[in-house]
């Protein structure tokens, strides 16, 4: 198949490029996704059969204080690749990289920030009503809607995946479990991170490049408007994911906790299911926390060993 790529750079996207070329014309958008000419341009030219859409600002707590960036780059940006994917001819999916964070503010966020715990773990599914609750989520919850709009209308074959929070990154240390395990290798006695208290729930690069070839291979399955969450349903205090990686490293330091400016509408609880996408094309994530954490480990024990 043709398939076009954006955010081919960013983390999924350079790890899922060169899978993808084993078996597929792949290319790649360049430019910017607010050039509408420019984005309608390259896409009738290659005229792809699938739309790998994965570029966006995705650092959330960066989008509190750039609202305006983040709405137009991934909003305003997808609505400009839509509409051109929209105008070819036997176009067959438009895959979209959403994000658990849509499901924002829920009654359990509120329970787990008052300290009543929850009977048992509650995970989001497809069904679960978003209440975004940030400007990344709030303009990934308007492409969605927007997707579904021009589905209803124009019969416009699309997937989304809300994902979990991905980790395994080997050349960016601002997101969560980077950020710990990086400062961790650097700081013998001291570090300094965010809140302690949300709780998210995590899966490694492999086997989200794993559902991403999934749903692309099997589009004629899940391109009928069709929403997936990935899961797993094991949902992590961020604090216990950092005294999980202290111990993996032998860490004995300090953690300065709630270091950062306090953000209106903090998430307390995100955690999701993979029982619709496992029932559909039979996936479920593979690698346990202990192999994912240790392979990310080793990655920037190497990283680091080399600059030093």
């Amino acid at each position: 198949m043709k398939i076009l790529v954006t955010g081919s750079s960013g983390f999924i996207g350079s790890n899922i490029v060169p899978v993808l070329k084993q078996n597929h014309e792949v290319v790649c958008l360049e430019g910017d996704l607010l050039d509408e000419v420019g984005v309608r341009s390259q896409v009738l030219k290659f005229a792809p059969d699938i739309v790998v859409h994965l570029a966006a600002r995705t650092e959330v707590e960066k989008s509190f204080y750039e609202p305006v960036t983040f709405s137009q780059v991934n909003y305003t940006g997808s609505v400009n690749l839509i509409e051109a994917c929209a105008m070819v001819k036997n176009f067959k999916n438009f895959v979209f990289a959403s994000t658990m964070e849509v499901y924002g503010w829920q009654p359990i966020s509120d329970e787990v920030r008052d300290h009543i715990r929850p009977k048992q773990s509650i995970a989001f599914d497809e069904n679960t009503p978003p209440n975004p609750n940030a400007p990344y989520a709030v303009a990934k919850y308007g492409v969605e809607k927007y997707l579904e709009y021009v589905h209803r209308t124009r019969d416009f074959p699309f997937t989304v995946i809300r994902q979990t929070n991905a980790y395994g990154r080997a050349d960016n240390e601002f997101f969560v479990t980077e950020q710990i395990i990086t400062q961790m290798l650097k700081n013998k006695d001291l570090i300094s991170l965010g809140y302690a208290e949300p709780y998210r729930n995590f899966i490694y690069i492999s086997d989200l490049l794993n559902v991403w070839t999934a749903v692309i291979e099997n589009y004629h399955r899940v391109n009928d408007g069709n929403l997936f969450t990935l899961g797993p349903d094991e949902p992590y205090k961020i604090r216990d994911w950092a005294d999980i990686i202290a111990k993996k490293i032998g860490w004995a330091g300090e953690i300065k906790w709630d270091t950062k400016p306090q953000r209106s509408g903090e998430i307390f609880w995100l955690n999701s299911n993979n029982k619709h996408i496992y029932n559909t094309l039979g996936w479920q994530p593979k690698v346990s926390v202990d192999e994912g954490l240790d392979r990310t480990i080793e990655i920037w024990q190497a990283k680091i060993k080399a600059v030093r």
